[in-house]
This record gives C-alpha cells, structure tokens and sequence, in this order.
C-alpha cells in the first residue's frame, strides 16, 4: 500500500464518520418552504466535488519531494480534520431541526446565534474549510491547494445565496447579526 493511498483512507475515514452521523441527524429537520433552484445547486456542487477529488484522490507513484509515510505533517492535517469536523458538529447540533443540505427556508425557521454562531455565522462551512485544509496537508500535494480553492468558492457561492435568503427573511435582525459576526472567520471574514 502506498503512503498516498495510506493518506487518503485517512482522510476518508473521519469524512465518512462525519457523513454517516449528518444522515442520521438530518432525518429530524423541518419541513422545507423554499428551497434553491438546482441550477444554483449545481453551481454550488460541481468545484465541490471537483476539488475533493484533487485532494483526496490517491495517485500512483508518491513523489519524492514526500517520502514520509505518515509523518508529522500528516498527523497534523489529522488533527486539523478532525477539529473541523467537530466544529461543523457542534454547528449542526446547535442548528438543529433547521438544517438542510441545500439553501433552504424552513417551516418556522429561526435564527441561530448560540454556540458556534456567536463566533462565525456559518460554523458549518468553516469547519468544513478546516477539515478540508488539513485533508490538503494530509496528501501534502501541491493540486491541494487548488481543490481547497475550488472548494472555498463553492461554499462562498452558497454563503452570498444563503446570506440574501437570510436577510430576507429575518430583515433588521439579520443584518444587525451580520454587523457583529463574520461569516467565516471569526475577527476576519
């Protein structure tokens, strides 16, 4: 076995965990009202999956420029997954019964602003972005850098949509959130 196909099972196997805890989770939610149209999903989904790809993907022969199996690069791109995970967990768990995979309105749809969303008001997508840095760091490749990119513009696409059907529906209070709490990072963006 190779160390880059070692990497991407290492990668894969918390996304996965991940994935299996937001299918169980998502079967709670509230009826949907509204929901985006698919050419906006589509827009939103296809750099996603792309630079996924480009970053977990495993290739054939490992370069020399990383000839460390699973060193302490790696074990730190573990960790930052990991914590990114956990981060968009505490979100999701935070945003209860209002979630969905798409950009949504729901049935009695409130606005969150506990927990993680006193910090950053999408902390779904940030810990995605962290966990997907540290999958980037895990293969230690240099096309990582341009799945994260492609990935980033995705999620900055769905945030502006998500931040215009927001502001929309909660009005005033919304925009006063947005006035104290970045979207992203807190402090920064």
């Amino acid at each position: 076995m190779t160390a880059s196909l070692i990497r991407s099972t290492a990668i894969l196997v918390p996304w996965l965990l991940w994935l299996a805890y937001w299918i169980h989770a998502s079967a709670g939610a509230k009826q949907t009202i509204c929901r985006e149209s698919g050419w906006s999903r589509t827009l939103q989904s296809v750099p996603l999956i792309v630079g996924c790809a480009l970053i977990v993907w495993p290739v054939a022969v490992d370069s020399a420029a990383s000839p460390s199996f699973f060193g302490p690069t790696q074990r730190a791109g573990l960790a930052i997954v990991i914590a990114g995970l956990a981060f968009s967990v505490w979100g999701r768990l935070h945003l209860g019964t209002n979630w969905s995979v798409s950009v949504t309105l729901k049935d009695t749809h409130e606005l969150i602003r506990t927990g993680p969303y006193a910090l950053v008001r999408h902390p779904i997508y940030t810990g995605c972005l962290a966990a997907i840095a540290g999958s980037a760091l895990i293969q230690a490749r240099p096309i990582g850098v341009i799945g994260f990119a492609l990935i980033f513009a995705s999620l900055a696409y769905k945030v502006r949509v998500e931040e215009r059907w927001l502001s929309g529906h909660f009005g005033e209070s919304y925009h006063a959130y947005r006035r104290v709490v970045r979207a992203l990072v807190p402090g920064l963006y």
